[in-house]
């Protein structure tokens, strides 16, 4: 689709997106160019649709997997610094190669979308579309996720209430027996889809004897929940149903765990998740298509899109572009050490966007806020400021060395950027081995991603040696250390009474022992404290404490005060989100 006459610079991303929707493909034309039979097309409108992921996969399970391409980050700043745009920019720079081309992206969450961050669908002209429709729950995705989730709460809280009334031989008369459920260790929380603080802690049950059992509880955020964890990483469904079954609700009062098996839930939480299991087809400005399916946060939890929408996109394209979370620290190293190991998938390259303004910040220039004018330090020349740096986009192409993958190092170019800064970064880059390409997808779309297209076919034509960072026999406490010092750059690690003491059981439990290690921690940072930049050396990580999900297949160790529930921001973009009552379209999304 053509993109003459849209110019980013006097157009929001909403009033770009309107303009090209109106000439966008529909899901079935989509659907044939991608090479889909019609019964594995599921459509939900005109312009979305869902793939029967099962089918393709069964049909093309002798097809060889394309070239697969991960997309990665410096640390950000708080604005980010344009991953799913550069994705976005990337997959129609690649068909502009001649390349047959796909990509995959998360489902972005209500919180973020109506907050600071906005809709995460890219931008300028490298943008996932339709815009309103990615924006406002799609195909119902998370709603899914949220309603199996807040079953399973309805499930214990019921229980209690049960147990706590009745006495076993009228339990028994009800078809229960008792779990000794103990409400002072109910491990979930109700979730929704927004960022509200005022419900992270919680009172419920107050009341009559009927009103429910009275105790602490909280909210957290959909994307959050372990449904979601599980949405990314299963493989059909009896994997998502034995997972579900997996998933710790509550411990009884001698410890023990209380699962969905034991709450007789299970089964009801997956039928919520049949519908959401298979991934969503949309299509980027320029009509390649883009799969969106799971959204998990990257520092809370894997931050990964599904392994099956990547399985599916591998066998229907010659190159597929998928995106991690955050930086190479959190979202690549979780590609690499669980998507990977879970999906068997081997990557040929991995993209690092970084921006000369974010390396600014982290050489000690002025504090960059959402919603504030930009420091002059970052729209002029700072030689100083981009050298001192230039170690954090260093670190993480150290990272993806690590892994044994071809790095790419994508200059995401702002027009305040100067030959001569550019000229700096690409010199340390390429010195630290890796290939670097200047784009402006942003400005320009896929021509303006033809340098880093280019780049991208050469890192895959190049052999890789792949390996994970630590085998899987390696105990927990040194896998964290192992994390910590290779990726994060720190000096050790230090634990809390209590995460020690969870990290000793858990390497002796032979079933904990074997789950893979998901780190929670900021992405404002290489470490745990959102405040300090650069990429320091030494420091030390401190774990203050080490969840289960057993569904997911994770421990996950947390640093730093991470809550899984956000804030609302005091100029949250829900506030210039509005609807033209005469044509009924949405604007003000970015």
């Amino acid at each position: 689709m053509a993109l003459k006459g849209l110019d980013p610079t006097k157009m929001a991303d909403w009033q770009i997106a309107e303009t090209v929707e109106k000439d966008m493909k529909s899901v079935f034309q989509l659907a044939e160019e991608m090479g889909l039979e019609k019964d594995e097309l599921i459509p939900m409108g005109h312009t979305l649709g869902k793939i029967d992921f099962m089918k393709v996969l069964d049909r093309l399970k002798d097809r060889p997997n394309a070239k697969y391409i991960e997309v990665t980050a410096i640390t950000p700043t708080p604005l980010g610094e344009g991953k799913t745009t550069t994705s976005m920019g990337l997959v129609p720079g690649l068909a502009l190669r001649g390349k047959n081309v796909t990509g995959a992206i998360r489902q972005p969450s209500g919180g973020p979308t109506f907050n600071i961050k906005g809709s995460a669908a890219g931008g300028g002209l490298s943008q996932c579309i339709p815009l309103t429709a990615f924006s406002l729950g799609l195909t119902g995705d998370i709603d899914n996720v949220t309603n199996a989730h807040n079953l399973a709460m309805v499930a214990v809280t019921s229980r209690l209430q049960h147990e706590f009334n009745y006495d076993d031989k009228t339990l028994a008369k009800k078809g229960l027996k008792r779990l000794n459920i103990d409400p002072r260790n109910v491990e979930m929380r109700w979730i929704m889809d927004f960022c509200a603080q005022a419900l992270r802690d919680i009172i419920i049950g107050i009341g009559e004897k009927m009103d429910g059992f009275m105790m602490q509880s909280g909210f957290a955020i959909s994307v959050s929940s372990e449904i979601m964890a599980i949405l990314s990483v299963f493989k059909d469904l009896k994997d998502l149903r034995e997972r579900i079954g997996r998933v710790v609700v509550a411990y009884d009062k001698q410890g023990k765990p209380i699962t969905t098996t034991d709450l007789e839930v299970a089964g009801a939480m997956t039928a919520w998740m049949v519908k959401a299991m298979n991934p969503n087809l949309l299509q980027s400005l320029e009509g390649q298509p883009v799969l969106v399916h799971a959204g998990p946060f990257a520092n809370i939890a894997v931050g990964q899109s599904s392994i099956v929408a990547d399985e599916v996109c591998l066998k229907l394209s010659d190159y597929h572009v998928t995106e991690s979370g955050f930086g190479a620290d959190i979202g690549f190293e979780k590609f690499w050490n669980i998507k990977c190991r879970f999906s068997g998938l081997i990557p040929h390259c991995s993209v690092i966007v970084s921006t000369i303004r974010a390396l600014k910040m982290h050489g000690g220039g002025p504090r960059v806020a959402p919603g504030q004018p930009l420091d002059p330090a970052y729209t002029s020349e700072n030689l100083e400021l981009l050298e001192k740096g230039i170690p954090n986009v260093i670190t993480h192409i150290e990272t993806v060395k690590k892994a044994g993958i071809n790095p790419v190092v994508c200059i995401n170019s702002f027009h305040t950027d100067t030959k001569d800064e550019i000229a700096l970064l690409r010199k340390h880059c390429e010195a630290a081995g890796a290939r670097v390409a200047v784009s402006e997808h942003w400005l320009k779309g896929g021509e303006g991603a033809l340098e880093l297209a280019d780049a991208v076919v050469e890192a895959c034509d190049e052999k890789s040696n792949f390996k994970f960072l630590y085998p899987d026999e390696m105990p927990l406490r040194q896998r964290i250390e192992t994390i910590a010092k290779e990726v994060y750059g720190a000096g050790g690690v230090s634990y809390t009474t209590m995460a020690e003491g969870k990290a000793k059981r858990m390497e002796a439990d032979p079933e904990l022992s074997k789950l893979a290690t998901c780190m929670v921690k900021t992405h404002l940072s290489l470490t745990h404290d959102p405040t300090i930049k650069g990429a320091p050396k030494g420091w030390t990580l401190p774990i203050r404490d080490i969840l289960t999900y057993r569904g997911a297949g994770f421990v996950v160790p947390v640093a730093g005060d991470i809550r899984l529930m956000p804030g609302t921001a005091s100029d949250p973009a829900f506030r210039r989100v509005d609807v033209d009552v005469k044509t009924g379209k949405v604007k003000g999304l970015f």
